[in-house]
């Protein structure tokens, strides 16, 4: 019952800022996003002043005060809103917006990087009201920009927490921004364009299959807000404050989301540029206007990141991932040249392989961009932009490759880049980005191949004959299914991929012990019988995430005299066994004379006392 009670509160805050930022002149189909991102940098400076639970509160409450003024207002038949209509895509993204979320409700974490970082991050600011500072060890990667976490924090505090309460948080994030791109449509009440992005947002999910919605990675966030960002300079290119105040927000927002958003910036800054040069007329004055409109606004939406790397280095003297060009030019020199041509030569095999999704997908929007431009070019006999489009987004491909590589050859240590480890991961974002990119332009010109440019006319009788408007339906019809088809298999797909995982550690962690949710520093061993689980530290993570201790360790080797597995298994607080370990439980019977299986127990001079 409290779950739903904090559930409506959370609604009607967002619906307060959603209210509001349409009265101040920003578009319907943007304002579910942008209300989220301005929560964000609140709750950020907030969060920065060491007030980040009281910050929650009165953020949502702000939203609920604001949501009950204009329905005041409302029924004094004073500053109402102009009703945008209902359309199919509507139905689409409620309809089965609401399916996923009620599948991504029952699904567990599982992803290594979980447990690494996301999850736990978002579980130390639910329970300690705080960021994490200098003596807080059980956050490792520091210099991680905390965007996402608050969102899910001011979620979470309101609901409860639980692994499908951040999955559902993290997915209202990307349908908020997935709706963005409804902006994008000239006509929002053609079926058939409609449909063609819902298809789209279906399809993007295919290259986000190595992450899927059931975790808290942000492979996927970055692409969705960075779209919902170009559609808005689009949408805003006449309108230079909102222009400049959206592209500010989003700007800030991204840096905060990670910190290889920056090619997603310069992307959203270069569109940026080229809409002040282009959209208006052309002055002298504007010489000076346009640099300075470009970088106050840049500069007041990087603000929130140059604060946030003040606050690490100043907070943390070592920290993981952070940007340091010191430590970039140590790696390089640090690395062989035959190390750096090794790695070249496997990267460049990784892209020309048919078996690469992210390839695949490249070819897929090439291919529909310029078969089309040729079809209505040599067909229609009409001047379109789409080859123009695709030779851009392969640029944008281009370029990113090269920012990857530099990413492998800078940051990552040899053992892991030539393996070119997380590469389909990493190349997903920018194939899911240029992909919405890609279609936006292609509904638009679809659009304009209608016989009636009038939209007040279009209706069953407006088209050029009765072979056209055949040809549309069916077309319609195609998409329709497939659109609804595409996203009903990502959510089988989820629930397999949980039917599958219900014998993973944190699966099994849920079997033999409640979480802990006071932050301690109890030393916690796990006993897991999986080598690979201990070598690459995911047992540890799982039980640091669990226990919320700092100085939980997985292990797995117990081939020792009883007298040191004594000693070992008394130098921990508590033992939690997951899973059957035939060699511990043995040790144990001849040690403690005790029948240990599974469970968690506490550590004691003479015995294991199983805790419930």
């Amino acid at each position: 019952m409290s779950a739903w009670i904090g559930l409506i509160l959370y609604a009607i805050g967002l619906l307060g800022y959603n209210g509001t930022l349409r009265r101040l002149g920003v578009c319907p189909y943007l304002a579910w996003i942008t209300a989220m991102l301005v929560q964000i940098l609140i709750l950020y400076g907030f969060a920065m002043m060491g007030w980040l639970t009281i910050g929650i509160q009165i953020v949502t409450y702000l939203g609920i005060g604001l949501a009950l003024l204009w329905l005041g207002l409302s029924f004094l038949r004073r500053a109402q809103l102009r009703f945008e209509g209902i359309h199919l895509f509507d139905f689409w993204m409620i309809g089965l917006g609401i399916a996923t979320g009620q599948t991504l409700w029952h699904s567990p974490l599982v992803h290594y990087d979980n447990f690494s970082h996301w999850a736990v991050m978002v579980k130390f600011m639910v329970f300690t009201g705080r960021l994490p500072g200098t003596s807080d060890h059980l956050i490792s990667f520091t210099s991680y920009p905390p965007a996402t976490a608050l969102f899910i924090t001011q979620f979470v505090h309101w609901i409860g927490f639980s692994d499908g309460a951040m999955l559902v948080a993290q997915f209202i994030l990307i349908w908020g921004a997935a709706y963005a791109i409804f902006a994008g449509l000239r006509d929002r009440s053609r079926a058939l364009t409609s449909f063609a992005l819902c298809f789209t947002l279906a399809i993007s999910f295919v290259f986000n299959v190595a992450i899927r919605l059931n975790n808290l990675l942000v492979d996927y966030v970055l692409p969705i807000i960075t779209i919902a960002a170009l559609v808005g300079i689009f949408v805003y290119r006449q309108r230079p404050i909102l222009l400049c105040s959206h592209v500010a927000i989003f700007i800030a927002a991204l840096l905060l989301v990670k910190n290889s958003a920056t090619f997603f910036v310069i992307m959203i800054g270069g569109y940026f540029l080229y809409t002040l040069i282009t959209n208006h007329h052309w002055q002298w004055r504007r010489l000076l206007t346009v640099p300075v409109q470009f970088a106050v606004t840049l500069g007041t939406g990087v603000l929130p990141f140059i604060w946030w790397e003040w606050h690490v280095k100043h907070i943390f003297t070592v920290s993981k991932h952070q940007i340091s060009t010191q430590a970039y030019a140590k790696q390089l020199h640090g690395e062989s040249q035959q190390a750096l041509i090794k790695i070249g030569h496997k990267f460049l095999t990784q892209i020309f392989s048919l078996n690469s999704l992210s390839t695949k997908g490249i070819l897929l929007i090439n291919v529909v961009l310029i078969l089309t431009w040729l079809f209505i070019r040599l067909r229609q006999h009409q001047r379109n932009n789409l080859l123009g489009m695709a030779l851009l987004l392969d640029l944008i491909f281009i370029v990113y490759y090269g920012s990857l590589f530099g990413m492998y050859i800078l940051s990552m240590p040899y053992a892991e880049a030539i393996l070119l480890d997380g590469f389909e991961r990493y190349m997903a974002s920018i194939v899911i980005l240029n992909l919405f990119i890609g279609a936006i332009a292609l509904v638009r010109v679809l659009d304009r191949q209608q016989f009636e440019q009038n939209f007040q006319k279009r209706n069953t009788q407006a088209f050029k004959s009765a072979t056209t408007k055949n040809i549309y339906q069916m077309a319609t019809l195609v998409t329709g299914f497939f659109a609804i088809t595409m996203m009903y298999s990502e959510i089988t797909g989820t629930k397999f991929t949980n039917e599958m995982n219900h014998n993973t550690l944190p699966l099994q962690m849920t079997r033999v012990s409640k979480q802990w949710h006071h932050l301690n520093h109890r030393k916690v061993l796990i006993v897991d019988p999986e080598v690979v689980d201990v070598n690459d530290y995911y047992a540890g993570y799982v039980g640091r995430y669990w226990y919320f201790t700092d100085k939980a360790v997985g292990q797995e080797n117990f081939m020792m005299t009883p007298k040191v597995f004594k000693q070992t298994v008394e130098s921990y607080q508590y033992v939690a066994i997951p899973e059957t370990h035939r060699t511990f439980t043995v040790l144990t019977k001849k040690v403690f004379h005790q029948h240990v299986v599974t469970g968690l127990f506490k550590v004691t001079k003479k015995r294991l006392i199983r805790m419930h």
